[in-house]
This record gives structure tokens, sequence and C-alpha cells, in this order.
């Protein structure tokens, strides 16, 4: 049980790595400028497995998230995005220092232990009232920072919009995370680990409930949308924020949970 997800996000990362041999670009000159510029050479897998994730998103994942959108009031889902990034410090602590960034490093265990404490185990962001701002880090960000190419889009299966490097990541950061050592001795953090990771997977759906319906209501092709999307929000997310040419149109996901009239 503790290797599911991980043994299918290998899986599925193995599969379209293994595949990608099998693609054969374009001759036409504009035809092979185009491909190359997606850089999505497993478009017809890929599609398959978007569909497919829209299907269950649409299902169950969008449902859930509504219910828990509306069910829990803005400060309860604040609390809980709160605590579920206090959990996660150890893993951004460790990609800050693997990218040398120090200041931000001491940000993140200032925060740690501000929120762990004054704030109720991190319920409540005290650090961010005193000037110590929020951020996140994972491998797959290191892994860009060190000068690996992200290589060509994929689309997972359960896990959505990836790259090779990416992927990586998130197998490296499973390991960055101390409860992952826990939940091999204890069952019931196993357990929780688990809970943990689906309360995660519903709070940052319900908090992008109308983005995404936007999104989608205005998107001639919306895998292509998504894709586009993702790959500016990964380079805005590496860039630490830092302005470039093109502005990520993903700057408002993640943000402020809508109102409960919006939904």
């Amino acid at each position: 049980m503790r290797w599911a997800s991980l043994g299918a996000l290998l899986i599925s990362a193995g599969m379209a790595l293994g595949l990608t041999a099998c693609a054969t670009p374009p001759t036409d000159p504009e035809e092979l400028a185009a491909y190359e510029e997606t850089n999505d050479p497993l478009e017809p897998m890929n599609r398959y497995f978007f569909e497919l994730n829209n299907a269950l998103d649409e299902l169950v994942l969008k449902p859930f998230a509504g219910w828990y959108y509306i069910g829990l009031p803005n400060f309860a889902q604040d609390g809980i995005r709160n605590a579920l990034n206090n959990l996660r410090t150890p893993v951004v602590l460790a990609n800050d220092l693997f990218q040398g960034e120090i200041d931000r490093a001491g940000t993140t265990l200032g925060r740690f232990f501000v929120n762990s404490t004054v704030g109720l185990g991190g319920l409540i962001d005290v650090a961010s009232e005193i000037g110590l701002e929020y951020h996140d880090e994972d491998f797959g960000q290191t892994l860009a920072v060190w000068g690996s190419g992200e290589g060509p889009y994929l689309v997972l299966p359960l896990v959505g919009p990836s790259n090779p490097r990416d992927a990586t990541g998130k197998v490296v950061d499973h390991f960055l995370d101390p409860i992952t050592y826990l939940a091999w001795s204890y069952d019931w953090i196993e357990t929780a680990n688990f809970v943990r990771a689906g309360v995660d997977v519903v709070d940052t759906r319900a908090r992008n409930l109308k983005t995404l319906d936007d999104i989608k209501a205005g998107a001639i092709d919306y895998y292509a949308t998504i894709r586009s999307l993702y790959r500016q929000q990964r380079n805005d997310a590496i860039r630490n924020g830092e302005p470039s040419d093109s502005i990520s149109a993903l700057d408002y996901l993640d943000a402020e949970p809508q109102t409960t009239e919006a939904y």
C-alpha cells in the first residue's frame, strides 16, 4: 500500500520515457518547428491520459472539492493549507539548500519554528505576519537550477501535467520527506500520510474551482492550454518569481480562496 502511489508514478514515467524513442518528427520544416516548440512527441498518449484525468476530475475530484469549498469556511480552509505547508517544510528546506538559497532556507526554517509554536502547529500563518513569507521548492526546480532540461511534456495518469525532470523530482521529494520513513514503521502514520495527500489534492482543487472552469470555458484546445500554462507556471517557479519576457498565466492560481458566492 505504501508504495502504490510511488509505484504508479514510476511505471507511468518509465512507460512514457520508453515510448519517447518511438515518436517520429515531421519532415516539413514548418511542421517540424511547431513540433519542436511544443516538445510533445507523445501527444496522442498524453491526450488520452489527459482526457482520462479530466473525466476522473469531473466525476470524483471536482465534486469533493466543491463540497469541501462550500462546507468549510475560508478560515478553516486557510488553516488546513497552512498546516499542509508547514508539514512540507523539510522538503522545501532541503531544496532551498540544494539550490544554494541560504536566505530562503533561513526563511523556511524560521517559518517552521514560528508557525509550529505560536501558530499552533502550523494552523495559523503567524510567520507571514512578521515578514517570513511562504515559498515552495521541489526537486524538479532544483534539477532545473542545476541545469537539467525538462525533457518532453508528459501527462501522467492521476498525476497530471509533468515532464521527466518534474516526475523525477516528485520521487526524490518523496524520499526527502521524513514522514515517508516514519510511515514505514508505524501503520497509523502511513494512514495519516495518505489522508494528508488526499486533503492536499482536494484543497488545491477547491482553491482553483472557478479558475479552471474559466480556463476550460475560454480554451479552444483545453489540452494545449493546460500544457502551455503548466510550462509557464513551472518556469516562473524555477525563477522564484523573478520577471521574464513572458508573464505566467497561472500567477493567480492557488491564491486566496474564492468566496462561496463565486462557486
